[in-house]
């Protein structure tokens, strides 16, 4: 394939210094409590552009080993990057251009895997979470996971491409070989991001390093004059543990640690564990940076590709105290919002809370800061901003630093009052279809001791049914009706579960009930949030599998949408207690495709399904998979 995507490299030269291990100091690396935060410059990934004549763009984005100085105190890391940066390049393309990319493994043979990975038991209650320390506290690290291959799948997530070029994740591609994947990109602006999707050890790879980002832009977003050039700063976030050497030091090896909550499950006899965190945030694959900005407006294009951690994140002057009226939300994970929705850090938006794979279009007017640093943390729950709450999980509140300089200038940037004159607001009226997923909590009869998704049809006369039954789910609604739902799948390999035609529109139900937050991702759509029911859960006996007494809607509880949840979005965050509903349409293209929990761990450990989108026409001799889209009504 010939390269004929234009690199444009700004700010990179974190990225230059950081590829070359013999710039590493020749200074003892530090003790965990000694790593200076805000000491690294902010660096800006390189930009691909199309270019703007063809008709079809094609490139080749490889993956290959690469060093990384994750803090100027740390010796250089290994790592995986997309054309050997970390994060990979930003994409960047204008709507309707068609962009074909091959993503290839450069990753020799016999390469050395290059995270350490443990599972350490719990320790007792009131002691601080082995999650928020770095090390491997003693434990082994795990030889299947040193011994796994360069064995890697690249998905846009978020991206209208058919079910070939999606990234699935058993094709993934080993050394040598390339995944062929084109992108239509007609699509209204937005930010997606693209990240490795291997089948079982998405959360080993992504960790070593292979995400990045990738933007749309179009006619709409361009009228509204935003900042642009220097003033446009991906910021993506991810947190990260390191292990230590005999002396305790940090020695720059990247460490997926996870505590063990089960032993020796019951059914499986192997050890439960939950999810990663990790006690350090890299910003655009730096701990804790900082950046040199203008009294000026800035736009961010912030992304979570943490594995798991959920942030509140709040922007706070060097007394940690926050500082408001000055971040405003203009777009979400399918593009721009309707209106701004302003981030004062008060009751409508205490903190911004960022899921994993979410992504929030900010701008930050810098204008009556200068001479000042703010800092962007990351809030624990147990304490106030910018305080380290390691019973809460935040040993290190710190996230990156703004140097607020003096420009001499005046930016005469206005925020306006409406975006996206485009937007369309979902309603319910609209025709639709209905399903019904359950997500379960651990440890529930048959799951192995790990969360699981059950896919749930509606049992039309539940009369002859022996209750309580494993898969079994009875639901009382907010209209007082009882019905009862059968489960038809809770494991990636079982049989298809959802066909759906190509087209048409769906409200998808996720019930939680576990207590686990579980941010939902549904690939090829936009979704637009209905609403957040509160349900009390209390009569799932997870012993028996399924529902004791009916799971029944609670009406002293309102829980009304945020302001900024009121876009397009893919992701949803799923709190336990609720029914959240959400309604989108599979348009744009055909094909075999996956929704997932996109807390890696949890996709890996089996909370992932297939779903089938086709033409309506050819489902007519479908055989007897669940197509109709009917599988039963929650509201």
């Amino acid at each position: 394939m010939t390269e004929i995507i234009e690199r444009t490299i700004e700010n990179d030269t974190a990225n230059a210094t950081a590829n070359d291990p013999a710039n590493a100091t020749a200074e003892a690396a530090p003790t965990p409590e000694k790593l200076v935060p805000y000491v690294a410059q902010l660096p800006v990934p390189p930009v691909l552009r199309p270019g703007s004549d063809d008709v079809l763009h094609e490139t080749e984005i490889a993956v290959r080993p690469t060093w990384v100085r994750l803090h100027p105190q740390l010796p250089p890391t290994l790592m995986w990057g997309y054309d050997g940066h970390v994060p990979g390049p930003t994409i960047e393309v204008r709507r309707g251009q068609r962009v074909r990319i091959a993503w290839t493994n450069r990753i020799p043979k016999g390469s050395e895997y290059p995270v350490t990975s443990v599972e350490v038991p719990v320790r007792a209650t009131g002691t601080p979470p082995a999650t928020t320390e770095p090390g491997r506290e003693g434990v082994e690290p795990s030889k299947d996971v040193a011994a796994l291959p360069a064995w890697t799948v690249t998905h846009l997530h978020g991206a209208q491409t058919g079910g070939g070029n999606d990234g699935w994740a058993d094709n993934a591609v080993g050394y040598g070989d390339a995944q062929l994947s084109e992108y239509p990109n007609d699509h209204q602006a937005v930010q997606w991001w693209y990240h490795d999707h291997a089948m079982n050890i998405t959360r080993w790879n992504v960790h070593t390093g292979l995400y990045g980002t990738y933007l749309v832009r179009d006619d709409e977003e361009d009228a509204l004059n935003l900042p642009t050039g220097e003033r446009e700063i991906p910021l993506l976030l991810a947190d990260r543990n390191l292990d230590t050497d005999e002396d305790g030091r940090l020695n720059g090896r990247l460490l997926h640690k996870t505590v063990i909550v089960d032993p020796k499950n019951a059914e499986t006899g192997k050890p439960v564990t939950i999810p990663f965190s990790g006690p350090y945030t890299t910003v655009n694959g730096r701990i804790w940076p900082h950046a040199d900005v203008a009294d000026a407006w800035y736009r961010f294009r912030l992304l979570n590709a943490s594995n798991a951690r959920i942030y509140d994140l709040v922007l706070v002057d060097e007394h940690n105290k926050p500082v408001p009226g000055v971040i405003h939300q203009i777009g979400s994970d399918g593009g721009l919002l309707p209106r701004p929705v302003p981030v004062d850090f008060d009751d409508a938006l205490p903190t911004l809370t960022v899921a994993p794979a979410e992504r929030f279009d900010l701008l930050v007017d810098f204008r009556h800061l200068a001479g000042k640093k703010v800092r962007l943390v990351n809030k624990g729950r147990n304490q106030a901003p910018g305080v380290p709450d390691p019973a809460g999980d935040v040993r290190y509140p710190a996230v990156m630093e703004f140097r607020v300089q003096s420009s001499g200038e005046k930016d005469t940037f206005e925020l306006p009052e409406m975006l996206s004159g485009s937007f369309r607001r979902y309603t319910h009226d609209i025709p639709h279809g209905h399903r019904l997923v359950v997500l379960t909590p651990p440890p529930t009869k048959g799951a192995g001791g790990h969360p699981e998704i059950w896919e749930m049809t509606e049992v039309e006369d539940p009369s002859g049914l022996q209750l309580p039954a494993d898969g079994i789910i009875q639901l009382t609604g907010a209209d007082g009706t009882t019905k009862t739902y059968q489960r038809i799948s809770r494991t990636f390999n079982d049989g298809l579960g959802f066909t759906i035609a190509e087209g048409s529109y769906e409200q998808w139900s996720f019930l939680n009930l576990a207590q686990i937050i579980h941010p939902m991702h549904i690939h090829l759509a936009d979704f637009q949030l209905l609403g957040r029911d509160p349900y009390n859960v209390s009569g799932f006996d997870p012993a028996v599998g399924g529902t004791r007494a009916p799971i029944a809607f609670d009406p002293s509880t309102q829980i009304p949408l945020a302001p900024n949840e009121l876009g397009y979005k893919d992701v949803f965050r799923v709190p336990g207690g609720q029914i959240l509903r959400v309604l989108g349409r599979f348009d744009g293209a055909y094909g075999r495709f996956m929704y997932h929990c996109h807390l890696l761990e949890h996709e890996d450990m089996g909370m992932m399904r297939p779903f089938v989108v086709m033409p309506e026409e050819a489902m007519k001799f479908d055989h007897g998979a669940a197509h109709g889209g009917h599988e039963g009504h929650t509201g």
